[in-house]
């Protein structure tokens, strides 16, 4: 896609920390990184998000995640991490370009992940109107 930004970084256009790079995925640092460490890893084929991604390619990432993941908590000396990704402009995806975020954490960085949702709703209609979908 010609105007995504991480299209741009994978064509060598923008440059960026590559940490990690082979035949699927590129991994790089984000520039606006919310704890020290944070990384984020994009497929090189332009997909908008997980939710259209064929499951081939999928299959792939995760090995790629958690391989990335590891090394990213012990080079920075973290207690932990969140493994994110964010599909569609409601859940707070800005760059239409599937990524999963790597965000190292450290015990009392003061990082909320979710503030809780006080909407009440049937747990049971929620879950069977999913299941019906599956």
């Amino acid at each position: 896609m010609e105007d995504c930004i991480f299209c741009k970084i994978i064509k060598n256009e923008i440059p960026c920390d590559h940490i990690y790079d082979d035949e699927n995925f590129l991994a790089f640092l984000d520039i606006r990184p919310v704890n020290k460490g944070h990384v984020l890893i994009v497929p090189r084929e332009h997909h908008t998000n997980l939710l259209d991604m064929p499951p081939e390619l999928l299959e792939k990432y995760l090995p790629v995640i958690q391989k990335i993941a590891k090394a990213t908590v012990k080079a920075v000396k973290a207690d932990g991490c969140n493994v994110s990704i964010n599909n569609g402009a409601a859940s707070g995806q800005v760059i239409f370009h599937t990524h999963f975020h790597i965000i190292p954490r450290f015990e009392n960085d003061g990082l909320k992940v979710w503030p809780r949702n006080e909407e009440t709703f049937n747990f049971k209609e929620v879950g069977e109107s999913i299941k019906k979908l599956l």
